[in-house]
């Protein structure tokens, strides 16, 4: 058995004085690992760095054997995301959830777009990544089979102002519909419906929406019991983000969002 892909690096460990184990989401064979022969070796675990994309070559004598990779390294994103403290936070939470709940081995061509968007937003330091981390949530519940339906009101069918989902049904509710209930609904941020520009408040509402499901919906389908603590250790730093950041703009980044990004404060 062999095959040839590309993949991004989502979790590495050492397997032996020598190798390594390696797990990578490839674009045509899904969530899979493989061994990597000399993978501890300094040359080679230099290139194993979560979030680097690989050309992955695979061989095993049979499909369900682990196997073995071959790598070569497309591109690292290891020396501008692992000087982000936050950036670096979104890509444990990203591998975190991909390796707990994404099944292994089934393609998914969706999935490996939505996470290179966010892994490319990290290493550009794009000041907008945490609304494309949102997104990618919201495509992960898709992809998973537990996909919200945000596209009318549950109640009136009316395709505007919706403000709310149901955490019962996953459907969207108008402002009108909800507000008597308001204190059992899910905030809608309105970027996720591409209603207009969002603020940091915004993607804290988006993570309390999604993580809701993914807590109750897929870790009560999957017989786990709560969320990588990686992402809450996310939603904290992103609890603790300038009023400003990332608000829509061009200006550069002041020195609190500095402060809070854990550049230093020349923005390398």
């Amino acid at each position: 058995m062999e095959w040839r892909d590309e993949g991004i690096l989502l979790w590495v460990r050492r397997h032996g004085e020598k190798n390594a184990v390696i797990e990578a989401l490839s674009a045509e064979h899904g969530r899979h690992a493989g061994l990597v022969r000399g993978g501890a070796s300094n040359s080679v675990s230099a290139l194993l760095q979560p979030g680097a994309q690989l050309s992955l070559e695979w061989n095993a004598r049979l499909a369900e054997h682990l196997g073995n990779y071959k790598v070569d390294l497309i591109r690292s994103r290891a020396a501008t995301i692992m000087t982000d403290r936050v950036s670096l936070a979104c890509l444990n939470v990203v591998s975190a959830l991909l390796v707990q709940f994404l099944p292994e081995r089934e393609p998914n061509k969706q999935m490996y777009s939505s996470t290179l968007d966010v892994v490319d937003a990290l290493a550009q330091q794009d000041r907008f990544w945490p609304y494309r981390y949102a997104q990618w949530e919201l495509k992960l519940l898709e992809i998973l089979g537990f996909g919200l339906d945000l596209s009318r009101c549950a109640s009136t069918g009316a395709t505007e102002d919706l403000t709310f989902v149901s955490p019962r049904s996953g459907r969207a509710v108008c402002r009108t519909a909800g507000a008597p209930f308001a204190d059992r609904m899910l905030p809608l941020p309105s970027f996720l419906l591409g209603a207009r520009k969002p603020q940091i408040g915004d993607v804290r509402e988006a993570l309390r929406m999604t993580g809701y499901f993914l807590k109750h919906w897929v870790c009560d389908a999957y017989d786990i019991q709560d969320l990588p603590e990686s992402r809450t250790r996310l939603v904290r730093l992103l609890a603790n983000a300038p009023p400003g950041l990332p608000d829509a703009g061009d200006g550069d980044l002041t020195e609190s969002e500095l402060t809070w990004l854990g550049r230093a404060r020349t923005g390398n």
